[in-house]
Formats: C-alpha cells, structure tokens, sequence
C-alpha cells in the first residue's frame, strides 16, 4: 500500500472547507440572534432570512421595519458579528485554517 499525497491533501482540503463553513454559518446565525436581541425582534424569524437573502437586504429589511437608518442597523449588525465571532472563538477555537508545515 501506498501512501498518496493528492489524495491526503485532497482529503485535507475538503475537512477544511466544511469547517470552514460550518464556522461561517454559525457565525452568521449567531449574529442574526444577537442582532435581533439588540432591536428586540423576533430572532428565529430574522435567522430564518439568512437562507433567503444576504445581509446587505437583511440590513436594509431591518431599518425599514424598525424605522431606523441604514447605518444605525449596518452599525448594530457590525457590533453583533464581532461579539458572534469571538464568542465562537471561544466556544470552537480558531478557524483559521490548519497549515501543513
């Protein structure tokens, strides 16, 4: 038996990516969550909207329906992916992606 390296960094490749996007969707999520909790709006209707827009016509939903500016929710919606995304970082460690050295 052989041991192939295409097929160990082909292999290497797809755990990354998948964890990669297992991180960014909970992030994603958790910031939607905290997002709505700051508004205080219902959270699993605005998580439920990540699979049907971006955030950019999330953003522009939210000040439509709140009454607030654009820049007041884009601000609100910043603050709530930096908190998502140290609190992840916490939870699951860094996703940065682990180098073959």
């Amino acid at each position: 038996m052989v041991w192939d390296l295409r097929t160990a960094l082909l292999k290497k490749q797809e755990v990354e990516t998948a964890r990669l996007a297992e991180f960014e969707f909970r992030s994603r999520a958790r910031t939607m969550r905290l997002l709505a909790a700051e508004l205080v709006i219902d959270a699993d209707a605005l998580v439920a909207l990540i699979a049907e827009k971006g955030d950019p016509a999330i953003i522009a939903d939210l000040a439509e329906r709140t009454g607030l500016s654009t820049t007041e929710v884009a601000a609100a919606h910043a603050r709530a992916k930096a908190s998502a995304h140290r609190q992840l970082i916490h939870e699951l460690g860094d996703p940065s992606p682990h180098l073959l050295a």
